[in-house]
């Protein structure tokens, strides 16, 4: 029996052709998962710790010190969008790790999938890829996967991520959920640009609360955003004194569970505290904020984010005036 009144047979074939070639195309993207290694899972124990990796090259030495902390369990990488490039690279440093694998999550509905989230529950060391932070604020913000992540971290395994995957670590984040990210000449310009966007909560990192985090810090010239981010931090009454943790590229800030921070890479980390309330924060008005205290690391410093304190690195100040930046250092370099 036809089930449309009317229609003759070849009509009603021809439209059961049009539907099954158009469902591929209106249908949710699949998640896609890649691994390598042994395909069975162990249970290993493991050692809390979180790296941020300001993006650009990776530092080997990250990757490393996360596989040691995983006990030679599953190692996993999730990401929205991209390819499992990850898996031969971190197979090839951590060659006794049971198995590497890639996990694309590209929408809210491979979020809440029960293949996908107990895939997340059964890692042994997390790491989230760079690429767009905003991608991983509306796919996996208040779904099962954010549920998964602070499950691993509750139960010691260690977690890291780069460029995007290092925004969402810290309890402050900016979300780029605008149509292109915010430079600091604009966020100077104007602290409540459209193009800035912040969120927080999106995992829970006790050592990592009160803090905002930026990669790509000084190749991209992000000092002023990043006080402009302190500034809406403060007037969300979200802290009082807002603090930074900025990362340059090539290079990977690592962090036991009881804070104290090593740099490995070969450039820089800035470690910044504003000293309470912004002198001129409004908007269509140029940053007035003085006197942000600056610790600046590389490989041969150490930082402790429990008592907020360095050892052989540089102190100094950055100061933002009618959207002008200076600082205390020699030559007035704000990096």
């Amino acid at each position: 029996m036809i089930p449309f009144p009317g229609a003759t047979m070849r009509e009603f074939c021809l439209l059961l052709f049009v539907l099954f070639i158009t469902l591929p195309a209106v249908a949710a993207k699949q998640y896609s998962y890649f691994r390598v290694g042994n395909n069975n899972d162990v249970t290993t124990a493991t050692t809390p710790g979180t790296v941020l990796m300001g993006g650009g090259t990776d530092v080997d030495a990250a990757f490393q010190w996360m596989c040691q902390r995983s006990g030679n369990g599953d190692f996993l990488v999730i990401r929205a969008t991209g390819t499992d490039a990850y898996n031969p690279y971190i197979q090839q440093l951590c060659p006794s790790e049971n198995s590497v694998a890639t996990l694309i999550i590209p929408n809210r509905t491979m979020a809440s999938d029960p293949f996908v989230i107990n895939t997340i529950q059964s890692a042994e060391a997390l790491w989230i890829a760079g690429g767009d932070q905003s991608n991983y604020n509306n796919y996996w913000n208040g779904t099962p996967v954010q549920d998964a992540l602070n499950g691993l971290i509750a139960r010691g395994v260690p977690i890291g991520g780069t460029s995007a995957g290092m925004n969402v670590l810290t309890q402050f984040v900016y979300s780029a959920l605008a149509s292109q990210g915010v430079t600091s000449s604009q966020a100077l310009a104007d602290p409540f640009s459209r193009y800035i966007t912040l969120d927080r909560d999106f995992v829970d990192l006790s050592i990592l609360q009160g803090i905002i985090g930026d990669p790509h810090f000084v190749t991209r010239d992000r000092m002023g955003r990043d006080l402009a981010f302190m500034c809406r931090i403060y007037t969300n009454a979200w802290s009082n004194t807002p603090r930074d943790i900025a990362l340059d590229e090539r290079t990977a800030l690592l962090i036991d569970s009881r804070g104290n921070g090593t740099v490995v890479g070969s450039s820089t980390v800035y470690f910044m505290q504003a000293p309470g309330a912004p002198q001129v924060c409004q908007p269509k008005t140029p940053l007035t904020y003085a006197n942000i205290s600056v610790y600046r690391i590389n490989s041969s410093g150490t930082f402790d984010l429990s008592s907020w304190s360095g050892k052989g690195g540089t102190a100094y100040t950055v100061s933002a005036n009618a959207g002008v930046l200076s600082s205390t250092q020699p030559g007035g370099s704000i990096y």
